[in-house]
């Protein structure tokens, strides 16, 4: 099978392509440009690499496209109050978009990426997207607004693996990826500071306003709503007689709403721009739910209507924030959607 491979310059890419050559498939490698300052031990260690193994390589440059696809509305959406998630915008606008796109223009059949994720055939919803081996690493949920056709044409070789594997599996073959340092949670913001990425970005930003508690009670103020996101509690500069989290933004008056956390329990939320994975026919009437990467799944029912998701939780539980991903499971581990919460 023509195969191409998304490289990032990481150990996780470099695997895949380790293991699909080794499976005797005819590949290509593809590494996008993405960032305004590109690192060149990625480009030109995975030269280095994909001759030595006598596999093209092909370097695009999509920075502009990642600009205004992914960097410029991560930055409009914290100013508009809500806390976005990038990633799975990335993965649903530049990698299993555009460069799965070039892929397929080149001649490639289907793109394999690092993804500790699987897909494929299912005896229930005919194919899937499911969570991979790998608990701690899964990426699933990241990939929960990849259109159900586009995932289709990927390839998972880290499906079954655990990342100790991975790393072990590289040493024992004597390889080292271009860039070893696993990259950061947000591959565009220096040093995970969001902050810092918003003020070099936008030096007139929203200054302070009035924080208070839901029946108006002023309990101090804060620095800038798109310094805060739902759920928050640390670094509010707020003394009160018990802790205080951030419950709700209210842009348009520039007033942070606080409150104690039991406040901050619900048991139902919304959800838009659904991506269907699973007809929704087939859907469990039982399901879990999942609103932030480093959480757990919860037991939830969900019902859909005018392209809507309204989750009710099985118990209360922290609300998510606005702007987040809402990713729909059954108890098999299976996506069966993936949607932004309202």
């Amino acid at each position: 099978m023509k195969l191409a491979v998304a490289m990032s310059g990481g150990g996780d890419s470099l695997a895949s392509l380790l293991r699909l050559r080794d499976e005797g498939h005819e590949l290509m490698a593809l590494h996008g440009q993405f960032l305004p300052e590109h690192d060149l031990r990625a480009s030109e260690g995975l030269a280095k690499s994909c001759a030595s193994f006598g596999i093209p390589l092909h370097l695009l440059d999509l920075r502009a496209e990642f600009e205004a696809r992914v960097a410029a509305p991560f930055a409009a959406e914290y100013l508009s109050g809500r806390t976005p998630n990038p990633c799975a915008r990335c993965n649903a606008a530049m990698k299993f978009g555009l460069l799965l796109d070039r892929a397929l223009a080149l001649g490639a059949q289907a793109l394999a990426t690092g993804h500790f994720a699987r897909a494929g055939e299912h005896p229930v919803y005919g194919w899937a997207l499911g969570r991979g081996a790998d608990p701690v690493k899964d990426q699933s949920y990241f990939l929960s607004l990849v259109p159900r056709q586009r995932l289709m044409l990927a390839r998972f070789p880290l499906a079954a693996s655990r990342k100790a594997d991975v790393r072990a599996e590289l040493s024992a073959c004597g390889q080292t990826p271009p860039l070893p340092v696993e990259s950061q949670e947000i591959c565009f913001v220096p040093d995970d500071d969001y902050r810092a990425f918003l003020a070099a970005r936008h030096p007139a930003l929203p200054g302070p306003g009035p924080a208070q508690l839901p029946d108006g009670t002023r309990v101090g103020k804060h620095q800038g709503l798109w310094r805060t996101t739902i759920g928050q509690r640390r670094g509010l500069g707020l003394s009160w007689r018990e802790p205080l989290y951030v419950l709700d933004k209210d842009v348009e008056r520039n007033v942070l709403v606080v409150a104690p956390k039991e406040a901050l329990l619900a048991e139902t939320f919304r959800a838009g721009e659904v991506n269907l994975l699973a007809d929704h026919a087939l859907w469990p009437e039982d399901v879990l739910v999942q609103t932030r990467y480093r959480e757990g799944a919860r037991p939830a029912r969900v019902e859909l209507s005018g392209g809507v998701l309204t989750v009710r939780f099985a118990e209360p539980n922290v609300r998510p924030a606005p702007g987040q991903v809402a990713a729909v499971y059954d108890r098999g581990g299976a996506v069966l959607a993936g949607a932004v919460i309202v």
